[in-house]
């Protein structure tokens, strides 16, 4: 199409023109059409980008698992599971100590027996 053309179309163009049903149709179809294609597409851009970051993060917690286990030797108290010292309990009672012990092992990935809490404090609002 070259600018004769486009120009003589936009001589010709009269905004009071009415689309007939069927030709309304097909245009409001069209529409639909492209707007769930896009739709469509950003959906499996997303969809690849979260199995690229889970495939990265499952790497990442692998190099920061293999970096915090320590090599387990028979006979220390961590090996056996048996208390590792004596844990200060301040302001919190011994079940509440107990939930946030098994939070921070749940969260950090690192089991139980190989943490070492020295002392819980409860903080006082402000």
């Amino acid at each position: 199409m070259n600018i004769n053309a486009i120009a003589l179309a936009a001589t010709n163009y009269n905004p009071s023109t009415v689309l007939e049903i069927p030709e309304a149709l097909k245009v409001s179809v069209t529409g639909l059409c492209v707007v769930m294609f896009e739709l469509a597409l950003i959906a499996c851009f997303i969809l690849l980008m979260a199995k690229i970051f889970k495939i990265a993060g499952k790497s990442k917690k692998a190099e920061v698992k293999e970096t915090v286990e320590a090599p387990k030797t028979a006979g220390t108290p961590l090996a056996d599971g048996n208390s590792a010292g004596k844990l200060d309990l301040v302001d919190v009672d011994e079940p509440t100590a107990a939930v946030i012990m098994a939070i921070v092992s749940d969260q950090s990935g690192i089991p139980l027996n190989r943490l070492n809490f020295k002392s819980i404090k409860k903080l006082e609002d402000k």
